[in-house]
């Protein structure tokens, strides 16, 4: 197995960077690769909750079934992801100072054997794992930053 990790301090509060980075619909916004993700309860997720992403790369699709594992909200989550990769995503948000909040992402995976393992492995190979995973969590860090900036506009009016 790899691991990649990656942290962030963000300049939000604790429940605007969850309410982000618990929300797999925010997928597609962090990472390009990602077209599409189906299935997450209108309500949010919950332990055990199961969602499929759908990703693009170099000219193939494919469909990624993630599950719930563990769930903490406001705090932790842990989603095992599958098909074409064995992984597990855990993610931690904690409070720091003064309304902010460290986001950290760990990630240990490996891809399946088959040709669009072997492709998708190759990709994150050209890529780069750190890097991928980088530049979600910056967006991730963007996004909970814009909405922290919305809430606070919206309270002074």
């Amino acid at each position: 197995m790899s691991v990649v990790q990656a942290s962030v301090t963000v300049d939000a509060p604790v429940d605007d960077v969850w309410n982000v980075v618990s929300d797999p619909n925010n997928l597609p916004m962090w990472d390009h690769h990602v077209v599409r993700v189906n299935g997450v309860p209108p309500g949010g997720i919950r332990q055990g909750t199961r969602y499929d992403v759908v990703l693009r790369f170099m000219g193939a699709r494919a469909t990624v079934p993630a599950t719930v594992v563990e769930l903490q909200p406001r705090r932790y989550s842990k989603v095992r992801l599958g098909g074409l990769i064995d992984a597990i995503v855990e993610s931690w948000v904690e409070p720091v100072d003064h309304g902010r909040t460290r986001l950290r992402h760990r990630v240990d995976y490996r891809f399946r054997g088959g040709p669009l393992g072997a492709l998708a492995a190759r990709a994150v190979n050209i890529l780069g794992a750190p890097i991928l995973l980088r530049r979600g969590v910056r967006e991730q860090q963007r996004q909970a930053e814009a909405v922290a900036r919305k809430r606070r506009r919206d309270q002074a009016s």
